[in-house]
């Protein structure tokens, strides 16, 4: 039995947020004459209980992101269908990466070397292959995790000699802004810095550029993104703490 509470949608409701969605991104993919199957809708269910990830499961969307670790596990646990991908998005402690290598997909915030030395410690020695992106803090805010942009180049030539990680590009959180023109030049600098990455570190692929969330993934579309991370314009509002 599902149990209704402030932070529950109706599927009605969940519906119309999912189409509204994708149909934005359509928009964008079409102003910038990009190909819409290069862009992937990450749904980020962190505070949402796992009946709403079926849900949107159900609508057809196959990737989530979750914030905190102790949060996503019990999801992780409950709901892990075939074709399902769960994302790590937010700050991870290095004494949690075990179980992140353990359960999810991929892992997009890595912010430093150290993180990463870590990760293919615990990946080698469950013989797996990780997914990850590096987060820059291409805004340089205080506030935000993220590697500084100037030493991105250094930490991902050691990386790259790491078997077991395999860096398929960079995420970013921008600045919250009114405008989201605001934030085109942060988008258009990380999609800089990767195809400098790219350039220099070829062993990887690069691919992806995780940037954008509700109030500004067309933009981010725009300037290249591949991945808009999008909580509350499917979700509704996290609630109050």
């Amino acid at each position: 039995m599902v149990e209704h509470s402030s932070s529950f949608l109706e599927p009605e409701e969940l519906a119309h947020n999912i189409e509204q969605v994708r149909n934005r991104i359509a928009e964008a993919a079409q102003k910038a004459n990009r190909p819409l199957e290069e862009i992937t809708l990450i749904a980020v269910s962190k505070t949402k209980p796992v009946e709403l990830v079926q849900l949107a499961f159900q609508q057809g969307l196959t990737h989530f992101g979750e914030n905190r670790v102790q949060e996503a596990l019990p999801k992780i646990a409950t709901f892990h269908p075939e074709g399902i991908h769960w994302h790590m998005i937010g700050h991870l402690q290095s004494n949690k990466a075990g179980k992140v290598v353990e359960a999810f997909d991929m892992l997009q915030s890595v912010d430093s070397l150290h993180l990463a030395q870590v990760l293919e410690r615990l990946a080698a020695s469950r013989e797996k292959h990780l997914p990850i992106l590096l987060e820059i803090n291409i805004a340089g805010e205080a506030s935000k995790a993220g590697m500084r942009p100037e030493e991105s180049l250094s930490v991902a030539r050691e990386i790259a000699a790491y078997p077991h990680l395999d860096i398929q590009g960079v995420m970013t959180v921008a600045p919250l802004v009114t405008n989201p023109e605001e934030v085109r030049p942060v988008f258009r600098a990380l999609r800089e810095l990767r195809d400098r990455l790219r350039d220099a570190v070829p062993q990887h692929s690069w691919h992806h550029l995780s940037m954008g969330m509700t109030d500004d993934y067309q933009v981010a579309i725009e300037e290249g993104a591949t991945m808009v991370r999008i909580g509350r314009a499917i979700f509704g509002a996290r609630p109050s703490r």
